[in-house]
């Protein structure tokens, strides 16, 4: 498994994002139940590289949230001052 950049990743569209972070779940999970079990014998830095990468969507998709609500409110309260004029 390679580990992807930043800049990749902020190439994905929304939805792409939101799908990666729904997979990287799953494949911990899946690496926490093996574990569990005793399944799993080497590939433990699959835990680290998966918790870097989840880590690196959220981060990436925080970032676009605050972008929109950032710009939300500037149109608003310009819309507002209009009013007051």
């Amino acid at each position: 498994m390679a580990l992807s950049k930043a800049s990749e990743i902020r190439e994905l569209s929304e939805a792409e994002v939101t799908a990666e972070i729904a997979k990287i779940k799953r494949d911990l999970f899946d690496l926490r139940f093996k574990k569990a079990t005793r399944q799993i014998e080497s590939g433990f830095h699959e835990f680290r590289h998966n918790r870097r990468k989840l880590a690196q969507l959220m981060t990436i998709q925080n970032e676009r949230q605050e972008e929109s609500k950032a710009e939300q409110p500037v149109a608003q309260s310009s819309a507002t001052s209009t009013e007051e004029v």
